[in-house]
């Protein structure tokens, strides 16, 4: 069963918001995205939903959380700064199908360490962008990148 990695949809820039940065919320832009992002992942039909528990994580993940009626559990191994956390969840949850929102800095070391590369391979391989999902499969004892799902974007605009 896959684990689908996510990465936050826009947020608008974060020297533009004033305030406590885990509050920012989604701009109208990433509000589109995520939910674009319910029909895109809906049919997976995963067991859990996991959200950093930044705002703009959160919401991201909402529109698929009441598609499917589950809710969205908050969990500080996604949060800014925690990527090696993150992998050891995801390692944790290998043969579990679930939804994981995240942050960039968490994304790229998440996916440099399961596909060997520096980040900045990764960032230019995988294009990696706002409201995106990686689809992570356990092989055996080990987790392997399978899919990148890109969303349409004329969905986002």
């Amino acid at each position: 069963m896959p684990l689908f990695l996510v990465r936050h949809a826009h947020a608008g820039r974060r020297s533009s918001y004033e305030g406590d940065d885990r509050v920012r919320p989604l701009s109208p832009r990433g509000l589109a995205q995520a939910e674009a992002l319910a029909p895109l992942l809906q049919g997976y039909r995963p067991q859990r939903i996991l959200s950093s528990p930044y705002v703009r994580c959160c919401e991201t993940v909402r529109p698929l959380a009441e598609v499917l009626d589950q809710p969205v559990e908050s969990v500080d191994e996604l949060a800014e700064g925690h990527g090696a956390e993150a992998l050891r969840l995801m390692e944790r949850m290998a043969g579990e199908s679930a939804v994981l929102c995240t942050h960039g800095d968490v994304a790229v070391e998440v996916l440099d360490a399961l596909a060997g590369k520096s980040s900045a391979r990764v960032r230019d391989s995988l294009r990696l962008q706002k409201g995106e999902v990686w689809v992570i499969q356990s092989t055996g004892a080990s987790l392997a990148i399978v899919e990148h799902i890109r969303q349409v974007a004329e969905t986002v605009q």
